[in-house]
Protein backbone atom coordinates (compact mmCIF):
# COMPACT_ATOMS: atom_id res chain seq x y z
CA UNK A 1 0.00 0.00 0.00
CA UNK A 2 1.82 2.96 -1.54
CA UNK A 3 0.10 5.45 1.18
CA UNK A 4 1.56 3.42 4.70
CA UNK A 5 3.42 5.97 6.25
CA UNK A 6 7.19 4.01 6.30
CA UNK A 7 8.37 2.59 9.66
CA UNK A 8 4.92 3.21 11.06
CA UNK A 9 2.71 0.54 10.02
CA UNK A 10 -0.05 3.69 9.97
CA UNK A 11 -1.81 4.80 6.63
CA UNK A 12 -1.77 8.28 6.36
CA UNK A 13 -5.17 9.33 6.62
CA UNK A 14 -7.00 6.56 9.16
CA UNK A 15 -7.54 7.47 12.50
CA UNK A 16 -5.40 6.31 15.51
CA UNK A 17 -7.40 3.45 16.26
CA UNK A 18 -6.89 1.71 12.65
CA UNK A 19 -5.49 -1.83 12.92
CA UNK A 20 -1.46 -1.68 12.12
CA UNK A 21 -1.22 -2.46 8.40
CA UNK A 22 2.18 -3.74 6.88
CA UNK A 23 4.32 -2.51 4.02
CA UNK A 24 3.06 -4.06 1.30
CA UNK A 25 5.44 -7.26 -0.21
CA UNK A 26 5.45 -10.03 -2.55
CA UNK A 27 6.07 -13.96 -1.52
CA UNK A 28 7.53 -16.65 -2.52
CA UNK A 29 7.00 -19.89 -0.82
CA UNK A 30 8.96 -22.57 -1.42
CA UNK A 31 6.90 -26.23 -0.82
CA UNK A 32 8.64 -29.57 -0.59
CA UNK A 33 7.08 -33.04 0.49
CA UNK A 34 7.55 -33.03 3.84
CA UNK A 35 9.38 -34.87 7.20
CA UNK A 36 8.60 -36.37 10.56
CA UNK A 37 9.98 -34.44 13.28
CA UNK A 38 11.79 -37.30 14.85
CA UNK A 39 12.18 -40.85 13.89
CA UNK A 40 10.40 -42.41 17.09
CA UNK A 41 7.69 -44.31 16.39
CA UNK A 42 4.92 -41.53 17.93
CA UNK A 43 6.47 -39.10 15.32
CA UNK A 44 6.51 -41.16 12.25
CA UNK A 45 3.02 -42.42 12.87
CA UNK A 46 1.72 -38.75 12.86
CA UNK A 47 3.48 -38.17 9.53
CA UNK A 48 2.51 -41.38 7.93
CA UNK A 49 -0.71 -40.60 8.92
CA UNK A 50 -1.00 -37.41 7.66
CA UNK A 51 0.61 -39.16 4.07
CA UNK A 52 -0.82 -41.63 3.57
CA UNK A 53 -4.24 -40.44 4.27
CA UNK A 54 -4.14 -37.71 1.59
CA UNK A 55 -6.20 -38.67 -1.57
CA UNK A 56 -3.86 -37.64 -4.01
CA UNK A 57 -1.27 -40.01 -2.62
CA UNK A 58 -3.42 -43.10 -2.08
CA UNK A 59 -7.24 -42.38 -3.70
CA UNK A 60 -8.68 -45.66 -2.35
CA UNK A 61 -12.11 -45.02 -0.46
CA UNK A 62 -11.93 -44.23 3.18
CA UNK A 63 -13.95 -47.67 4.21
CA UNK A 64 -11.16 -49.56 2.27
CA UNK A 65 -8.53 -48.02 2.68
CA UNK A 66 -8.56 -46.56 6.32
CA UNK A 67 -9.10 -49.47 8.46
CA UNK A 68 -5.82 -51.21 6.32
CA UNK A 69 -3.58 -47.88 7.19
CA UNK A 70 -4.96 -47.74 10.53
CA UNK A 71 -4.77 -51.23 11.36
CA UNK A 72 -2.23 -52.61 10.25
CA UNK A 73 0.23 -49.84 8.36
CA UNK A 74 0.77 -47.27 11.57
CA UNK A 75 1.10 -50.28 13.33
CA UNK A 76 4.02 -51.65 11.40
CA UNK A 77 5.69 -49.28 9.23
CA UNK A 78 6.22 -46.60 12.01
CA UNK A 79 9.06 -48.43 13.64
CA UNK A 80 10.36 -49.78 10.29
CA UNK A 81 10.84 -46.10 8.46
CA UNK A 82 11.75 -44.84 11.82
CA UNK A 83 15.05 -46.77 11.47
CA UNK A 84 15.60 -45.77 7.77
CA UNK A 85 14.95 -41.93 9.16
CA UNK A 86 17.39 -43.02 11.96
CA UNK A 87 20.30 -44.32 9.76
CA UNK A 88 20.54 -40.75 7.59
CA UNK A 89 19.22 -38.11 9.83
CA UNK A 90 20.65 -35.09 10.90
CA UNK A 91 22.06 -35.59 14.26
CA UNK A 92 23.72 -32.20 14.63
CA UNK A 93 20.59 -30.61 14.08
CA UNK A 94 18.19 -32.88 15.23
CA UNK A 95 16.53 -32.84 11.55
CA UNK A 96 16.08 -34.51 8.50
CA UNK A 97 18.36 -33.88 5.59
CA UNK A 98 15.64 -33.31 3.86
CA UNK A 99 14.54 -30.00 5.56
CA UNK A 100 18.24 -29.25 6.14
CA UNK A 101 18.86 -28.82 2.38
CA UNK A 102 15.34 -27.43 1.96
CA UNK A 103 16.88 -24.49 4.62
CA UNK A 104 19.92 -24.21 2.55
CA UNK A 105 17.89 -23.91 -0.71
CA UNK A 106 16.12 -21.15 0.87
CA UNK A 107 18.60 -19.10 2.23
CA UNK A 108 20.36 -19.39 -1.45
CA UNK A 109 17.21 -18.68 -3.76
CA UNK A 110 16.83 -15.33 -0.74
CA UNK A 111 20.12 -14.10 -1.63
CA UNK A 112 19.90 -14.47 -5.12
CA UNK A 113 16.70 -12.26 -5.21
CA UNK A 114 17.79 -10.01 -2.84
CA UNK A 115 20.24 -8.77 -5.33
CA UNK A 116 17.57 -8.24 -7.63
CA UNK A 117 14.73 -7.11 -5.52
CA UNK A 118 15.84 -6.31 -2.40
CA UNK A 119 13.68 -6.35 0.64
CA UNK A 120 10.44 -6.50 -1.56
CA UNK A 121 10.65 -9.71 -1.88
CA UNK A 122 10.43 -12.45 0.96
CA UNK A 123 11.26 -16.06 0.47
CA UNK A 124 10.06 -18.75 2.99
CA UNK A 125 9.37 -22.40 2.82
CA UNK A 126 7.27 -25.15 4.22
CA UNK A 127 6.30 -28.75 3.64
CA UNK A 128 3.15 -30.57 2.53
CA UNK A 129 3.05 -32.86 5.17
CA UNK A 130 4.91 -31.93 8.96
CA UNK A 131 6.46 -28.67 9.50
CA UNK A 132 6.97 -25.79 8.67
CA UNK A 133 2.84 -26.34 7.44
CA UNK A 134 1.52 -24.74 4.47
CA UNK A 135 -1.23 -23.10 6.27
CA UNK A 136 1.26 -21.67 8.83
CA UNK A 137 4.02 -20.10 6.69
CA UNK A 138 0.91 -18.83 4.82
CA UNK A 139 -0.48 -16.79 7.52
CA UNK A 140 3.31 -15.67 8.23
CA UNK A 141 3.11 -14.13 4.86
CA UNK A 142 -0.03 -12.73 4.83
CA UNK A 143 0.78 -10.95 8.19
CA UNK A 144 4.12 -9.39 7.28
CA UNK A 145 2.30 -7.80 4.79
CA UNK A 146 2.38 -10.31 1.22
CA UNK A 147 -0.60 -8.89 -1.07
CA UNK A 148 1.12 -11.29 -3.42
CA UNK A 149 2.92 -15.04 -3.29
CA UNK A 150 4.38 -17.25 -5.50
CA UNK A 151 3.76 -20.39 -4.37
CA UNK A 152 6.25 -23.05 -5.97
CA UNK A 153 5.84 -27.32 -5.85
CA UNK A 154 9.81 -27.89 -6.17
CA UNK A 155 9.29 -30.88 -7.91
CA UNK A 156 10.62 -30.75 -12.02
CA UNK A 157 7.75 -33.02 -12.70
CA UNK A 158 4.16 -32.43 -12.49
CA UNK A 159 2.37 -35.37 -10.26
CA UNK A 160 -0.84 -35.05 -8.74
CA UNK A 161 0.66 -36.70 -5.54
CA UNK A 162 3.17 -34.51 -5.65
CA UNK A 163 2.56 -30.93 -7.39
CA UNK A 164 -1.60 -30.71 -7.57
CA UNK A 165 -1.32 -31.99 -3.62
CA UNK A 166 0.92 -29.23 -2.70
CA UNK A 167 -1.60 -27.02 -4.13
CA UNK A 168 -4.40 -28.31 -2.50
CA UNK A 169 -2.94 -27.45 0.61
CA UNK A 170 -2.11 -23.77 -0.51
CA UNK A 171 -5.19 -22.82 -1.96
CA UNK A 172 -7.14 -24.67 1.83
CA UNK A 173 -4.97 -22.01 3.45
CA UNK A 174 -6.09 -19.06 1.29
CA UNK A 175 -9.10 -20.39 2.45
CA UNK A 176 -8.89 -19.50 5.78
CA UNK A 177 -7.05 -16.08 4.83
CA UNK A 178 -9.44 -13.15 5.94
CA UNK A 179 -7.99 -11.03 3.55
CA UNK A 180 -6.81 -13.26 0.49
CA UNK A 181 -3.65 -12.43 -1.43
CA UNK A 182 -3.18 -12.42 -4.97
CA UNK A 183 -0.96 -15.93 -5.89
CA UNK A 184 0.58 -17.66 -8.71
CA UNK A 185 1.38 -21.27 -8.75
CA UNK A 186 4.45 -22.20 -10.35
CA UNK A 187 3.95 -25.06 -13.29
CA UNK A 188 6.66 -28.00 -13.55
CA UNK A 189 10.32 -26.74 -15.01
CA UNK A 190 11.02 -30.17 -16.13
CA UNK A 191 12.58 -29.20 -19.45
CA UNK A 192 13.48 -25.90 -18.75
CA UNK A 193 17.21 -25.16 -20.11
CA UNK A 194 18.87 -24.33 -17.00
CA UNK A 195 17.41 -27.01 -14.73
CA UNK A 196 18.49 -29.79 -17.77
CA UNK A 197 22.04 -27.72 -17.52
CA UNK A 198 22.33 -27.82 -13.91
CA UNK A 199 21.63 -32.04 -14.79
CA UNK A 200 24.04 -32.51 -16.63
CA UNK A 201 26.50 -30.45 -15.35
CA UNK A 202 25.94 -32.57 -12.12
CA UNK A 203 26.94 -35.75 -14.14
CA UNK A 204 29.54 -34.31 -15.62
CA UNK A 205 31.41 -33.30 -12.44
CA UNK A 206 30.56 -36.66 -11.00
CA UNK A 207 31.98 -39.01 -13.49
CA UNK A 208 35.36 -36.35 -13.61
CA UNK A 209 35.90 -37.99 -9.94
CA UNK A 210 36.04 -41.75 -10.59
CA UNK A 211 38.88 -44.16 -11.96
CA UNK A 212 36.40 -46.14 -14.34
CA UNK A 213 33.62 -44.55 -16.61
CA UNK A 214 30.25 -46.77 -15.33
CA UNK A 215 29.10 -48.54 -18.19
CA UNK A 216 25.31 -47.31 -17.76
CA UNK A 217 23.54 -44.13 -15.88
CA UNK A 218 20.69 -44.99 -14.37
CA UNK A 219 17.72 -42.08 -13.76
CA UNK A 220 15.97 -43.55 -11.51
CA UNK A 221 12.16 -41.70 -11.02
CA UNK A 222 10.10 -41.89 -8.08
CA UNK A 223 7.18 -44.40 -9.48
CA UNK A 224 3.46 -44.31 -9.29
CA UNK A 225 1.16 -46.26 -9.94
CA UNK A 226 0.57 -47.39 -14.06
CA UNK A 227 -3.00 -46.54 -13.81
CA UNK A 228 -2.44 -42.71 -12.86
CA UNK A 229 -0.82 -42.28 -16.16
CA UNK A 230 -3.79 -43.72 -17.79
CA UNK A 231 -5.96 -41.84 -16.19
CA UNK A 232 -3.74 -38.62 -17.60
CA UNK A 233 -1.21 -37.67 -15.28
CA UNK A 234 1.86 -36.46 -17.05
CA UNK A 235 4.40 -37.32 -14.95
CA UNK A 236 5.75 -40.31 -16.97
CA UNK A 237 6.24 -38.62 -20.33
CA UNK A 238 7.71 -35.48 -18.64
CA UNK A 239 10.15 -37.96 -16.46
CA UNK A 240 10.59 -39.97 -20.09
CA UNK A 241 11.20 -36.28 -21.60
CA UNK A 242 14.03 -34.69 -19.05
CA UNK A 243 16.11 -37.72 -19.73
CA UNK A 244 16.34 -37.48 -23.39
CA UNK A 245 17.56 -33.43 -22.73
CA UNK A 246 19.75 -34.94 -20.12
CA UNK A 247 21.43 -37.28 -22.77
CA UNK A 248 21.24 -34.53 -25.75
CA UNK A 249 22.78 -32.18 -23.62
CA UNK A 250 25.73 -34.56 -22.89
CA UNK A 251 26.07 -35.15 -26.40
CA UNK A 252 25.61 -38.88 -25.52
CA UNK A 253 24.50 -41.58 -27.68
CA UNK A 254 21.01 -43.14 -27.58
CA UNK A 255 21.15 -46.41 -25.06
CA UNK A 256 23.63 -44.42 -22.80
CA UNK A 257 21.31 -43.62 -20.41
CA UNK A 258 18.17 -45.70 -18.15
CA UNK A 259 14.90 -44.94 -16.91
CA UNK A 260 13.41 -46.76 -14.21
CA UNK A 261 11.04 -46.18 -11.45
CA UNK A 262 11.65 -46.73 -7.50
CA UNK A 263 9.97 -46.72 -4.30
CA UNK A 264 6.46 -49.05 -5.49
CA UNK A 265 3.88 -49.11 -2.25
CA UNK A 266 1.27 -52.00 -2.01
CA UNK A 267 -0.11 -54.32 -4.70
CA UNK A 268 -0.97 -52.30 -7.61
CA UNK A 269 1.65 -52.27 -10.93
CA UNK A 270 3.17 -49.18 -10.90
CA UNK A 271 5.04 -47.85 -13.49
CA UNK A 272 8.22 -49.71 -14.95
CA UNK A 273 11.28 -51.15 -14.66
CA UNK A 274 11.42 -51.19 -11.42
CA UNK A 275 14.77 -49.39 -10.18
CA UNK A 276 15.04 -52.08 -7.33
CA UNK A 277 15.06 -54.84 -10.40
CA UNK A 278 16.46 -52.85 -13.20
CA UNK A 279 20.15 -52.48 -11.43
CA UNK A 280 19.72 -56.19 -10.60
CA UNK A 281 19.31 -57.34 -14.54
CA UNK A 282 22.02 -54.60 -15.80
CA UNK A 283 25.32 -56.80 -13.30
CA UNK A 284 23.44 -60.04 -14.74
CA UNK A 285 23.77 -58.85 -18.09
CA UNK A 286 27.22 -57.59 -17.58
CA UNK A 287 27.10 -53.98 -16.41
CA UNK A 288 29.26 -53.87 -13.59
CA UNK A 289 29.61 -50.53 -12.93
CA UNK A 290 26.44 -48.15 -12.77
CA UNK A 291 25.95 -44.79 -12.22
CA UNK A 292 22.62 -43.63 -10.54
CA UNK A 293 20.94 -40.19 -10.24
CA UNK A 294 17.17 -39.11 -9.12
CA UNK A 295 16.27 -36.23 -11.22
CA UNK A 296 12.60 -35.52 -9.70
CA UNK A 297 14.08 -34.73 -6.16
CA UNK A 298 15.05 -31.25 -5.75
CA UNK A 299 16.79 -32.48 -2.11
CA UNK A 300 18.35 -35.60 -1.51
CA UNK A 301 15.54 -37.45 0.92
CA UNK A 302 14.93 -40.85 2.49
CA UNK A 303 14.32 -42.00 -1.20
CA UNK A 304 18.07 -40.77 -1.99
CA UNK A 305 19.73 -41.03 1.08
CA UNK A 306 18.61 -44.77 2.33
CA UNK A 307 16.90 -46.01 -0.82
CA UNK A 308 18.76 -45.75 -3.46
CA UNK A 309 22.35 -45.96 -1.48
CA UNK A 310 20.86 -48.64 0.76
CA UNK A 311 18.09 -50.89 -0.75
CA UNK A 312 18.98 -50.60 -4.92
CA UNK A 313 22.60 -50.12 -4.26
CA UNK A 314 22.35 -53.68 -2.60
CA UNK A 315 20.20 -55.30 -5.00
CA UNK A 316 23.03 -54.39 -7.91
CA UNK A 317 25.92 -55.63 -6.43
CA UNK A 318 24.60 -58.87 -5.20
CA UNK A 319 23.52 -59.32 -8.26
CA UNK A 320 27.05 -59.20 -9.12
CA UNK A 321 28.10 -55.61 -10.29
CA UNK A 322 31.35 -54.33 -8.84
CA UNK A 323 30.88 -50.26 -8.83
CA UNK A 324 28.16 -47.79 -8.08
CA UNK A 325 27.64 -44.75 -7.47
CA UNK A 326 25.16 -42.47 -6.73
CA UNK A 327 25.51 -38.72 -8.09
CA UNK A 328 23.60 -36.92 -5.12
CA UNK A 329 20.27 -34.46 -6.02
CA UNK A 330 20.98 -30.59 -6.97
CA UNK A 331 20.01 -29.41 -3.37
CA UNK A 332 21.76 -25.76 -3.43
CA UNK A 333 24.38 -26.55 -5.79
CA UNK A 334 24.77 -22.49 -7.42
CA UNK A 335 23.87 -23.88 -10.84
CA UNK A 336 20.25 -25.69 -9.20
CA UNK A 337 19.68 -22.05 -7.36
CA UNK A 338 20.12 -19.96 -10.21
CA UNK A 339 17.72 -22.14 -12.20
CA UNK A 340 15.60 -22.28 -8.98
CA UNK A 341 15.75 -18.44 -9.07
CA UNK A 342 15.43 -17.58 -12.79
CA UNK A 343 11.82 -19.76 -12.81
CA UNK A 344 10.84 -17.79 -10.03
CA UNK A 345 12.13 -14.79 -11.82
CA UNK A 346 9.51 -15.52 -14.72
CA UNK A 347 6.74 -15.91 -12.47
CA UNK A 348 7.08 -12.86 -10.64
CA UNK A 349 7.06 -11.22 -13.87
CA UNK A 350 4.58 -8.33 -14.07
CA UNK A 351 4.37 -7.92 -10.47
CA UNK A 352 7.67 -6.51 -9.93
CA UNK A 353 10.05 -4.64 -11.81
Amino acid sequence: MSDVTPGTGRLAHAPASHPVVQQARIGVLLANLGTPDGYDYWSMRRYLNEFLSDKRVVDLPDWKWQPILQGIILTVRPSKSGANYKSIWNHDLNESPLLTITKQQTAAIRANLKASYGDRIMVDFCMRYGNPSTASKVRAMVEAGCEKIVFFPLYPHYAGATSATANDAFFKALGREKRQPAVRTVAEYFEHPLYVQALARSVTEAYAKLDHRPDVLVTSYHGMPQRYLMEGDPYHCQCMKTTRLLREALGWEKGSIDVSFQSVFGREVWLKPYTVDHVAELAKAGKKRIAVMAPAFSADCIETLEEIQGEICEAFLHAGGESFTYIPCLNDQPAHIEALSEVIRANLAGWID
